[in-house]
């Protein structure tokens, strides 16, 4: 279906609804100037009751990685032309839905690949180092004394690191392994021009690294790509960082393999289900970090995350095509914004 945006159609009195009370930034602030913002008033993931009560009436729509816009959703905004969300991934989209219904969907790409790559090594280096261990024990009192054997961890430099997913991200993690004189591996669907590290098969890399770090997108070739399978490739001492999505990883297989000290440590930034239930097992485990989706949570990134989006929405109020459109295909030749 084409979209129901069209190239210079200036959209009169539009209707912004957003999925949070606030932005970072001042991003919101200036929407409110030429827009009605209908803004969510609480500070969580919407469910899709909410979110179909949010979206009537709503010209655009500025979400959120952790709201579901649904075919439920989109059914229930006949006059909405744009989806905005102030994220990279967009698996939270249903793109189908979108495309039948002929609205835009944009993401915000490529401003959170260095904070993303720093939260990946801060997960390896707290994981590899048993950093979040050893705060544990001096904060429940558990350093009476010095001891040789206290917390004996393993050493990131002088390591081989794995890269599963050799993109923006992937190549920022490698660039910063070269400081730790680490030997880089990667994997990837295909050859990365002017990647200077070793492309190896996924069963090569994980048996080969003492750290492994995902850098992959979630979709149907990447869902569960890391399960007990994978895992028991592993060396009994290495570390797996996750700051991808959840779903790449089995959970289940992942918390089964730490437990049984089949691999040394994990750091997950994201998990299967968001927000993580506080009975899930994998959170009583001692080897394991656990992060609330924060890779790209600094006051910087995220503010122009939150820019990126907006502007967006403001493209499409003015008549024009804004940037980062993921479902192109239903747009015909219009100038950008």
């Amino acid at each position: 279906m084409a979209a129901r945006w069209h190239a210079g159609h200036l959209i009169s009195d539009p209707t912004i609804a957003v999925t949070r009370p606030e932005l970072p930034g001042d991003s919101l602030r200036v929407l409110r100037q030429r827009a009605t913002i209908e803004a969510f008033p609480e500070k969580r993931p919407l469910e899709e009751r909410e979110l179909i009560a949010l979206v009537d009436g709503a010209h655009a729509l500025i979400c959120q990685s952790s709201d579901r816009i649904t075919a439920a959703v989109v059914d229930a905004a006949p006059r909405l032309e744009i989806v905005s969300t102030v994220s990279v991934g967009f698996d939270h989209l249903d793109l189908a839905a979108l495309n039948a219904a002929g609205i835009l969907a944009t993401n915000t790409p490529g401003v959170l690949t260095e904070t993303t790559a720093d939260m990946a090594w801060a997960l390896i280096l707290a994981a590899r180092r048993r950093v979040v261990e050893g705060d544990r024990l001096v904060h429940g009192g558990g350093w009476i004394a010095e001891g040789f054997e206290l917390l004996p961890a393993l050493d990131v430099h002088g390591a081989t690191l794995g890269i599963v997913g050799m993109g923006a991200v992937g190549q920022a993690v490698a660039r910063r392994a070269q400081g730790f004189a680490m030997e880089v591996l990667y994997h990837s669907r295909s050859f990365v021009p002017g990647v200077p590290f070793e492309r190896v098969s996924l069963e090569e890399l994980l048996r080969r690294s003492d750290i492994v770090t995902l850098h992959v997108a979630l979709n149907a070739e990447t869902r569960g790509l890391i399960g007990e399978r994978e895992l028991g490739l592993m060396k009994p001492s290495s570390v797996l960082v996750n700051t991808s999505r959840g779903r790449v990883l089995d959970q289940v297989a992942l918390t089964h393999a730490l437990a049984d000290h089949r691999i040394a440590a994990a750091g997950l930034d994201v998990t299967a289900t968001e927000p993580i239930t506080a009975d899930d097992p994998i959170l009583h485990l001692p080897n394991c970090i656990v992060l609330p989706h924060i890779a790209s949570a600094t006051v910087k990134t995220r503010a122009t995350m939150a820019d990126l989006a907006v502007e967006a929405v403001g493209a499409v109020i003015d008549g024009m095509l804004p940037s980062h459109v993921i479902n192109s295909e239903i747009v015909e030749e219009a100038p950008h914004k």
